[in-house]
């Protein structure tokens, strides 16, 4: 498995960031929360039941922000720490930690291109618009499987670029994925066997908040992406600024993903410095007319018309069609533009 390689610069920075608070909501308010959802805390109705549901949704969907920090390995100086934190994470979503970081190094490198396995398959050219369609549903209704499916399929498509190196370390994290789902679901049949569990008092609905988390991702997602033609990491994204207290908020407890443009120019970059990247670009290049918004809602709305009208990114956005050798990048960059550069050169006609 790759590790990022940082400057001693970057290295520095890295120490700079505060990161507790940001756990406040994942895992802390929601595993306190879970325990007021399953004591009926609230009470007993439907309406109840569906606001714990949404608010621990978003509670674990925040998941997505720590894993995704743990992948760059932006999550301070510990190396170590990102790796294990990453493992175990991945482990309870049924996404190798490793498969996860080697799709998102070439989400990164070839963004909204067909080498990007992450926009699988709004990325690929020969996807038909239907298909492209139905799997807008799929990434939202069937979210909770979708994302192991778009992370894993790195390791099973017929000619994949992973190292060998890469390959043995998803092998391992899969065994222990089967293991640990597999010792839940045996742990649960003893204790139910034996009657110290009734499975008959299980509420299904607990279950509920983590379908809606999953879901909540795969809307990042099309937020971030979905209808975007360019392949230029600040103009093929679409960047969240928030003007108002809530924006901020969600955010800030999502390690400010939704400042998207700078997080792709810059991926080595730790969280607390995208906002502050953005507008050293914006002082640069100040005729570059830069997708941001200025709330979530904002970005949202401009993503809608596209999950159905056109659920593509690059050329199925309209953009033009790259085909990159797939010797090209395989680590994280400083900057989006140097090493990608020298990849481009070996772009296959």
């Amino acid at each position: 498995m790759s590790q990022t390689e940082f400057t001693p610069e970057e290295f520095r920075v890295l120490g700079e960031g505060i990161l507790w608070p940001r756990f406040l909501v994942f895992p802390s308010i929601a595993i306190i929360g879970y325990v007021g959802f399953v004591t009926g805390l609230g009470g007993d109705s439907l309406f109840v039941k569906l606001t714990w549901s949404v608010f621990l949704g978003y509670c674990w969907f925040c998941v997505s922000g720590s894993f995704h920090e743990a992948v760059h390995q932006t999550m301070g100086t510990w190396r170590n720490a990102n790796v294990w934190f990453g493992r175990v994470v991945g482990t309870f979503l049924g996404i190798p930690y490793t498969a996860y970081r080697e799709t998102h190094i070439r989400h990164h490198a070839y963004m909204n291109t067909s080498e990007d396995f992450e926009l699988w398959p709004y990325s690929k050219p020969g996807a038909s618009l239907a298909f492209r369609r139905a799997f807008v549903v799929f990434d939202i209704v069937g979210a909770i499987l979708a994302n192991p499916i778009v992370y894993g399929r790195i390791y099973f498509v017929r000619n994949s670029p992973l190292s060998r190196q890469a390959r043995t370390s998803i092998t391992r994290e899969y065994i222990a994925i089967a293991a640990f789902w597999g010792s839940v679901a045996a742990v649960v049949t003893a204790l139910s066997l034996n009657g110290i569990v009734d499975l008959q008092r299980f509420d299904p609905m607990w279950l509920l908040p983590m379908p809606i988390a999953a879901a909540f991702n795969g809307f990042r997602k099309f937020t971030e992406h979905v209808g975007m033609a360019s392949t230029d990491p600040i103009l093929g994204t679409r960047t969240v600024m928030g003007n108002n207290w809530l924006t901020r908020v969600c955010s800030y407890f999502n390690f400010n993903l939704d400042v998207h443009g700078p997080h792709h120019r810059f991926p080595r970059a730790p969280h607390f410095e995208l906002e502050s990247k953005l507008a050293d670009y914006q002082r640069k290049h100040p005729e570059a007319v830069i997708p941001i918004f200025q709330t979530y809602l904002a970005a949202v709305l401009h993503t809608i018309p596209c999950l159905w009208r056109n659920p593509g990114v690059g050329v199925n956005a309209g953009g033009t069609n790259h085909s990159y050798s797939k010797s090209g990048v395989e680590n994280f960059t400083s900057e989006v533009g140097s090493q990608t550069e020298a990849a481009q050169e070996r772009r296959v006609a």
